[in-house]
């Protein structure tokens, strides 16, 4: 074999088990492992993967020998690879830049070209992780990262088994790591699901959501189940509604031809908002292990479904030219690569209900889309009015309005309270007044990027954050009904850019007297 690597060493000075347990957030190191990387070329890996990776090994958190393979197309040897990652590296990391760190992590990161259904390219893969192991004190341990569309999943799933990569011993585990979309409908996810679960047992397969990697996601069940201030008002005594918004300032650029078909609710609803929705609405586990998590969420998608009728409780639009910011930008059929006759969508919201004790009658509104006001997504929960307020309508104010309680997932992280307040003054004036924690004023620590955490929680064998076959079928079955009415109903309706979206959005929440909030 002509890759150049060297025997770990225990010695290694990016390995450091005194800065580990200085650092709270991610106190835990992984054992010895490797990952291989399907799709190293493409914008994922090159953005988030490989920084992620070299951001880990800077805070002591990957083991001494860990190793980097990764696969693809591309005619390059290891110092090419090598290059490439530096590159990534240098561009998209967090953490410093160190020659220690960075040359221990190259002592263990090898290429192997290939296609996906060359076996002869696999069978080189397999000596290559043997190799390793021998040399790298890897363990047999090995990730496999399937970056890459889902129609070459079976491809490499097929070539992870019949090569014996994919095979896992009482001495060593193998596990396959997925990124979405998974499937674009709830058959198609049920048929990705099995040709995975052919080759992996479900307890092996981790489906990446990098949402429930970010810190103020997490931060969802701390806020509900450690603070006694909130968990009796969590029901429909005092919640009016929830609106949960993921909202993109930026237009489609380079990924008309991508995105075209696949459109806003497929693309964010159906996991990002989904997951959300479910850490909100979902009972307290038993324990805060992987399994009663999982649990606790499927029971909440199983009672979760649209309501009706969908023509005015959902809601899709195309961005048009207009003003973002102080940029004139044109519309979406405008954009390169992408049909002017399309029917895809890039703005979504449907009104969704939970059929529990808990949360029966709090419609949730979920919406989606880019080129809108500003980049944010939150969770609003908003409360009932006041049963009798003692105040006359005039002295109330034209601001105040309805308690809400927001969890504000990026930017910004955080979480703000909104109530009524007096207006200093002899009159008895109520308005609106903002409590608001951040989490960039309240810890000193930086909050790990998600990709970190989701890459760490694997080697970890963490399920917590990752979504089961279960629930990915189970947030398609939601979906389906809306998005099968929206393809009967032609193109969907315009909204200029800058905007917050299409007037059918507005009306959905008018229907029941609600509005959106304006983050």
């Amino acid at each position: 074999m002509s890759n150049s690597l060297t025997g770990a060493q225990d010695s290694a000075p990016w390995f450091n088990p005194l800065r580990d347990s200085d650092d709270k957030r991610l106190p835990r190191i992984a054992g010895p492992c490797g990952m291989v990387i399907f799709g190293v070329t493409g914008d994922l890996a090159r953005k988030k993967l490989l920084p992620a990776i070299y951001d880990l090994a800077h805070r002591g958190l990957l083991p001494p020998g860990f190793c980097l393979v990764g696969y693809g197309r591309r005619d390059w040897s290891n110092e090419e690879f090598q290059d490439y990652v530096l590159d990534a590296v240098k561009a998209g990391a967090r953490t410093e830049f160190q020659d220690n760190v960075w040359k221990r992590l190259t002592e263990g990161m090898v290429f192997c070209k290939g296609n996906f259904d060359d076996d002869a390219a696999f069978d080189n893969l397999a000596s290559t992780l043997q190799y390793l192991d021998e040399t790298r004190g890897t363990a047999g341990n090995w990730a496999f990262y399937l970056s890459v569309p889902p129609d070459f999943f079976a491809d490499v799933c097929h070539q992870l088994d019949r090569s014996g990569m994919a095979q896992a011993t009482e001495e060593h585990w193998r596990r396959v790591i997925i990124e979405k979309p998974f499937g674009h409908d709830q058959e198609s996810a049920r048929a990705l699901n099995k040709i995975v679960n052919q080759v992996f047992p479900e307890d092996s397969v981790f489906r990446i959501d990098h949402y429930l990697g970010k810190e103020t996601v997490q931060n969802i069940m701390v806020l509900r189940f450690a603070n006694q201030l909130f968990d009796p008002l969590w029901n429909n005594q005092f919640i009016d509604h929830v609106q949960i918004t993921m909202a993109e300032d930026i237009g489609l650029g380079g990924r008309a031809g991508y995105y075209d078909g696949i459109g806003a609710a497929r693309d964010v609803i159906q996991n990002h908002l989904l997951q959300l929705l479910a850490l909100i609405a979902m009972e307290e586990p038993i324990a805060f292990t992987p399994a009663q998590l999982q649990a606790e969420k499927v029971k909440v998608l199983r009672a979760t479904s649209p309501v009706y009728p969908l023509a005015k409780t959902t809601a899709r639009g195309q961005y048009s030219a207009g003003w973002q910011g102080s940029n004139y930008v044109q519309g979406l059929r405008e954009e390169e690569g992408f049909d002017p006759e399309s029917a895809t969508e890039t703005y979504a919201a449907c009104t969704l209900q939970v059929k529990s004790r808990r949360w029966n009658g709090v419609p949730f509104y979920l919406r989606t889309g880019k080129r809108l006001g500003r980049r944010v997504t939150e969770i609003a929960l908003v409360f009932k009015p006041s049963p009798h307020p003692p105040f006359s309508e005039e002295s109330a104010g034209e601001e105040a309005s309805n308690n809400a309680v927001v969890i504000r997932v990026q930017p910004d992280e955080g979480v703000l309270m909104r109530f009524g307040s007096k207006v200093p003054g002899s009159t008895m004036e109520v308005r609106d007044v903002n409590m608001d924690f951040s989490y960039s004023e309240a810890f000193t620590e930086e909050s790990p990027e998600a990709y970190e955490r989701l890459i760490l929680d694997v080697m970890l064998d963490e399920a917590s954050l990752f979504p089961t076959n279960e629930e990915v079928e189970l947030s398609w079955a939601i979906l389906d009904p809306i998005l099968e009415y929206w393809a009967q109903r032609g193109k969907p309706e315009q909204y200029p850019a800058g905007t917050w979206g299409p007037e059918s959005a507005t009306r959905m929440m008018a229907r029941e007297g609600r509005v959106w909030r304006r983050p």
